[in-house]
């Protein structure tokens, strides 16, 4: 396979012909990696600059060529110009269209960097912005969940534990656990972002350039931090995707966990919650149902986050420094986890804000199930009983419940005196939804006052979390 001029690729100077249709077939990346073109030519805009200021570009040059990316980059906006299979990645793409539209001028641009620092450079414009439109998402996520939480903040719910009647709690105090769970998410990206913030550029192929190039203007240019300490470690470090990938991975784990949630919520048997017609889907079969398909897709793409993050971490493992192809297989699990995280999110969203909740079904069994059994090994303790044999009493108690099928408020006091003389008429105050929900107002406690200071301090969360957005756009 003879080479030509127009099919010359970023590397074919050393060899007498071109790839097999096999090797170009397994080389393929610009069907997916075209994502990256944008942050490509942001890239090749600083680069230009930092030639002109090494005095590789002169004054008439730097301005072609900033005139020419800039057309060009129209040109990938509106689909005039796209990547082809003899273009093999979008580095080669990109500058095949500078050439089109420069000639040898455009050829300039190559000097001093490689496609290794290239990409890597591009992947981290990519990710950070990526990230804030993530935030973006789970804030309004969190921003639903809290105002069904101020919506039915006084209902009663029975809390779980092993889907079992534990104890009286908020049906609040529950959605709010959600938001706790994606601020915590937030703060994770946030964090990522101060070690994403690291410019690659100027790196090379892994030794740096011997031209007169500037890394630190590259850098702030580009908007990052600094540039890397160590070109070897610059082309080769992937462990901001990594990170990343955790960091999704895990908000994966979030999403299934409401959803699960919202499912079991949604069956006949809790009848707590009814979806919006627009947020749920109906059987081809049975005319009566209707499904709760976004909270299943989320427990479903929870798995594919989490593969995603493997599959990357396979990747890396044991890899030679510096630059290896295998990092080619870096970026379609990223770019599936961003995408597919960007659908999910709004979707729960969605499905979350317009939610009706069925405030007589939930709070119906709040106080059901025995769930009042600590607060009378509770009322022992304040009565200067240890707790160990406060513990047995109570069980004692619930065991008399099962013998004759009733709750334990359903106790007499006569009864109670019966199980253990330390019993007093005074214990059945406590045996109330509304006194044990009262009692527990430490903080972070389920009591109606405990809710609304947490109701307050996640609208603080949610503020901050918004202000961090706002240089970025």
């Amino acid at each position: 396979m003879e080479q030509n001029e127009e099919t010359t690729r970023l590397w074919g100077g050393r060899f007498s012909s071109g790839p097999s249709p096999e090797m170009t077939a397994l080389s393929l990346s610009v069907h997916f990696d075209w994502r990256l073109a944008k942050y490509d030519l942001q890239g090749s805009r600083a680069h230009a600059r930092v030639l002109h200021a090494a005095q590789l570009l002169d004054d008439d040059e730097l301005d072609k060529m900033l005139a020419a990316l800039d057309e060009l980059e129209k040109d990938v906006e509106n689909g005039s110009f796209v990547g082809t299979a003899e273009d093999e990645d979008v580095h080669t793409a990109l500058e095949r269209g500078l050439i089109e539209r420069l000639g040898t001028l455009g050829g300039k641009l190559r000097a001093g960097r490689s496609r290794n620092d290239q990409v890597a450079t591009d992947l981290r414009l990519y990710l950070r912005d990526n990230v804030r439109r993530i935030v973006a998402d789970l804030i309004d996520l969190q921003q639903a969940l809290l105002g069904k939480a101020e919506e039915y903040r006084d209902v009663v719910a029975p809390g779980m534990t092993h889907l079992q009647h534990a104890q009286p709690i908020l049906f609040s105090h529950q959605l709010l656990a959600h938001v706790h769970a994606f601020a915590r998410d937030v703060d994770r990206l946030r964090d990522w972002d101060k070690r994403a913030a690291v410019s690659p550029l100027g790196a090379g192929a892994l030794a740096g350039s011997s031209l007169a190039l500037d890394p630190v203007a590259v850098a702030k240019d580009l908007g990052f931090e600094r540039p890397a300490d160590n070109s070897i470690d610059a082309v080769s470090d992937r462990d901001y995707v990594a990170e990343f990938l955790f960091a999704t991975a895990l908000i994966g784990v979030h999403l299934s966990r409401i959803g699960e949630e919202v499912v079991l919520w949604t069956t006949t048997e809790f009848g707590w919650v009814t979806l919006h017609d627009s947020w749920a889907t109906g059987s081809s079969i049975m005319p009566q149902k209707k499904n709760p398909d976004i909270g299943e897709l989320a427990r479903g793409k929870s798995g594919r986050f989490i593969g995603n993050l493997m599959a990357l971490l396979t990747i890396l493992k044991a890899l030679p420094l510096a630059y290896d192809r295998d990092l080619q297989e870096d970026k379609e699990c990223t770019f599936d986890s961003v995408e597919q995280l960007q659908l999910l999110v709004p979707a729960v969203t969605g499905m979350i804000a317009t939610m009706t909740v069925n405030s007589d079904a939930v709070s119906r069994g709040a106080g059901s199930g025995h769930a009042l059994a600590t607060d009378v090994a509770e009322w022992l303790v304040r009565q200067g009983v240890p707790f160990r044999e406060a513990h047995e009493i109570s069980g004692a108690a619930v065991r008399e419940c099962d013998e004759r099928g009733c709750e334990l408020y359903d106790l007499t006091a006569q009864d109670l005196a019966a199980v253990d003389p330390r019993l007093t008429a005074e214990v059945l105050d406590v045996l109330t939804v509304d006194g044990a929900l009262a009692a527990r107002s430490t903080h972070g406690g389920t009591a109606p006052t405990a809710v609304i200071k947490q109701i307050d301090d996640i609208k603080a969360s949610i503020a901050a979390q918004r202000g961090w957005l706002e240089p970025a756009e």
